[in-house]
């Protein structure tokens, strides 16, 4: 089966909580702070890697979540969480599905993505002692893990890809040069996915796609529209097929002219692609018809067409060996490691706004600083308001019109406002 897109829910781990501690010691009665830091969350990262085929996996189980960070204790820091490795299809597209965002694109082997940063571990009491807090009696709790909704979009990475309109014999020939068995009949979109075949040559080999056909408006969506353009993308080179003698009695040279002009209007860079053109079905015309049919489509494309019959099998060494010579003269493509984060995201950035029953304040950084203070703690919650006065929050909440008592939200907290420090 072959998968091309698909939704899963990451979850990383969250953060340990850091400890409050003192020495204790015999004959020691006053040992100082001790309380050290929690681990680190686990991440949720995506490998390519070119073992896999298809996204199957990925729809037999939609929901990963790594492991959370151990808390700390006197002076023993907290172990980190165990991270998730989840190895993917080269040619992976990974998109938030909130925002739309492009998180990451591994388009090569062993190109790595985080997608779900692990939450930092939080800090324990002995972080907070200075020459003014000699026994802090607090410490931070572990910043959550990230959550993130993600589509994953396979982009196949096939040497050749083999374009025409429905019916063209494109699933025939696949068949023909390999160990690929697509389903085959005489009706439009019978290859409603795209089909991988392997072709050995004295040797070597390379991939070709049977890609799903096109129609009249593809480039706007029409038909399999984007789904099957965003695979002949990734393509080396493209082979069009164009069949002699269409079921519809559609002239060859219109069908020519209708694919090509989908592949300019979809992609510039993917119309310049190199190409082959394969004239198909050859046993069933007469062969004088078929070489001026030929010539004709030489003329209109500038490319030589070669002509062939998977069903005889005329031609089909020639299309091999033309095939595999246009992706000998593609430049290698360099398989070293590439290591992809997530786009950096501006955590610093807050912003405030007076809303039904209160005001709410918008920020990553802000809201993380509250997820990670124990509101329980007095020493916490006063630490907590020095940080929120000295960046700006309560002044901003003045400007707004906050007066003593009222709602502030800020994620799922809300809290009075108070002037009191």
């Amino acid at each position: 089966m072959f998968l091309d897109e698909t939704e899963v829910e990451f979850q990383s781990g969250k953060g340990g909580s850091g400890a409050v501690s003192f020495h204790r010691e015999k004959h020691v009665p006053r040992g100082g702070p001790n309380g050290a830091d929690g681990g680190r969350g686990g991440d949720i990262v995506l490998q390519a890697d070119r073992s896999k085929r298809t996204l199957y996996d990925f729809r037999l189980k939609r929901s990963y979540r790594a492991d959370d960070g151990a808390h700390g204790r006197g002076n023993k820091r907290g172990s980190d969480g165990k991270p998730v490795l989840l190895k993917v299809p080269v040619g992976t597209v990974i998109r938030n599905l909130k925002t739309d965002e492009v998180i990451s694109d591994l388009n090569r082997h062993g190109a790595r993505c985080v997608v779900c940063k692990g939450g930092r571990g939080g800090f324990g009491n002995l972080h907070y002692t200075s020459s003014v807090r000699q026994a802090p009696n607090f410490a931070e709790k572990g910043e959550p893990g990230e959550q993130v909704v993600a589509r994953l979009e396979l982009k196949l990475l096939a040497d050749v890809g083999i374009v025409g309109l429905p019916n063209a014999g494109k699933s025939t020939f696949i068949s023909a040069i390999s160990a690929a068995r697509p389903k085959i009949a005489a009706y439009p979109f019978t290859t409603l996915v795209p089909n991988l075949g392997v072709v050995s040559v004295d040797g070597d080999s390379f991939v070709v796609a049977d890609l799903p056909g096109l129609v009249e408006g593809a480039s706007q969506g029409v038909g399999l529209g984007h789904r099957f353009l965003k695979h002949a993308e990734r393509t080396a080179a493209l082979v069009h097929m164009v069949e002699c003698l269409p079921l519809d009695a559609s002239d060859p040279l219109a069908n020519y002219d209708l694919v090509e002009a989908e592949l300019r209007n979809y992609s510039p860079e993917l119309a310049g692609k190199p190409r082959l053109v394969f004239l198909s079905k050859a046993d069933l015309m007469p062969a004088e018809e078929v070489r001026a049919l030929a010539k004709k489509l030489e003329k209109r494309s500038g490319l030589p067409v070669l002509v062939l019959s998977a069903a005889t099998g005329e031609g089909v060494s020639e299309a091999i060996y033309a095939m595999y010579g246009a992706v000998r003269a593609m430049p290698a493509q360099d398989d070293a490691e590439v290591i992809t984060l997530s786009p950096e995201r501006n955590d610093e950035a807050w912003s405030a706004e007076e809303v039904e029953g209160g005001f709410r304040i918008h920020g990553k950084r802000i809201e993380r600083a509250i997820a990670m203070t124990d509101l329980d703690n007095r020493e916490a919650v006063f630490r907590l308001q020095r940080r929120l006065e000295r960046w700006g929050v309560f002044d901003r909440l003045r400007e707004l019109g906050a007066a003593e008592g009222d709602t502030v939200f800020v994620g799922e907290e809300e809290f009075a406002f108070t002037e009191e420090s």
